[in-house]
């Protein structure tokens, strides 16, 4: 199977210049893939499946022109596709593993991307730098990624999640762990993945106050 005919099993569309680029990255990545264990999707329609749905779906809800910072960002998702499909943002990836983080370079590299790679932990960048949006997929449960993340708050607008369907009870540890406080957690979207038992989400996390240096964002569809 090919991107392309992948892309057709799911009902997807994309121009012929990002075809190329993910086509590029995709081989960047699955070639790391041999040396450093970055992904189990090595098949098109993995891929497509998963990465590129999930990706998708999460770039609906970044407005043009953000400042966005992948957290533990692995072999690149989201936030190589993302720089991918939105060509306007404006992506960094933080991954504290030196050896993904030099594969993470190469893969950018390849896709003839101008995303900035950090090769340490995302809430050490956010002590230093403004974020509008932080990104996270498969990094941590919902309790630890606030635990890292509240302490550097005034560094980011909001978190955007993807999150599958044990969301609620994370949510849950997270509240009985005391994580929560001073913080508002919102499903944007909710969708099914073919092959995927539940459901997925976004989550958006911000904080209630003292916020600075980003664009305001989209209501969210859901009060959690």
């Amino acid at each position: 199977m090919t991107l392309q005919q992948a892309l057709q099993e799911y009902g997807l569309s994309l121009t012929p210049r990002q075809q190329t680029q993910l086509t590029r990255y995709c081989e960047s990545l699955w070639d790391w893939n041999e040396r450093v264990s970055l992904t189990r999707h090595t098949t098109w329609d993995a891929f497509v499946r998963r990465d590129l749905h999930d990706s998708m779906h999460l770039a609906r809800w970044l407005q043009k022109s953000e400042h966005v910072l992948d957290a533990g960002s692995g072999g690149g998702v989201p936030g190589i596709v993302l720089a991918v499909l939105r060509d306007d943002l404006h992506v960094s990836l933080a991954e504290s593993t030196q050896k993904k983080a030099a594969a993470l370079r190469d893969m950018v590299a390849r896709a003839g991307l101008n995303v900035r790679v950090f090769a340490e932990r995302a809430e050490q960048v956010t002590a230093g730098q403004n974020f509008h949006t932080v990104t996270a997929r498969a990094v941590a449960p919902l309790a630890k990624l606030l635990s890292w993340f509240h302490p550097t708050c005034s560094g980011w607008r909001r978190l955007l999640l993807i999150k599958g369907p044990q969301w609620k009870q994370e949510r849950q540890a997270a509240e009985a762990a005391g994580v929560l406080q001073g913080l508002h957690v919102d499903v944007l979207d909710t969708y099914t993945t073919r092959g995927h038992d539940g459901e997925s989400v976004i989550l958006q996390v911000r904080a209630s106050s003292g916020h600075r240096g980003g664009p305001s964002v989209r209501r969210s569809r859901t009060k959690v």
